[in-house]
């Protein structure tokens, strides 16, 4: 049986935190695998590979996140950044499967 995860704010100590992050880093990686299941399926549909890398999607993204980022407290600029290099990894696995499904 897993250990429940203590909530930041009723840590008592270093086990407790880490153990906390490590099990989101868990459910992050779960999502992240989720992400890059739609990057799988952006290859498949986009018909071109120059329609692989669309600066205004990626620009509405940073604007919903840092919206998102706002209203719950937290840095948007340093959340730029991460999303900043989400993204272009997964452009950059966006043009690997486009390549792979076009052969």
């Amino acid at each position: 049986m897993q250990k429940p995860i203590v909530p930041p704010e009723d840590c008592r100590d270093m086990t407790d935190v880490r153990h906390g992050v490590d099990t989101l880093d868990q459910a992050l990686l779960r999502l992240l695998a989720k992400r890059f299941g739609y990057m799988d399926a952006a290859a498949r549909i986009k018909p071109a590979r120059g329609a692989v890398r669309d600066q205004a999607r990626k620009d509405d993204v940073h604007a919903k996140v840092a919206a998102g980022a706002e209203a719950l407290g937290l840095p948007a600029e340093r959340l730029r950044a991460v999303w900043e290099e989400l993204m272009e990894q997964s452009i950059a696995y966006e043009f690997e499967r486009w390549d792979d499904t076009r052969g």
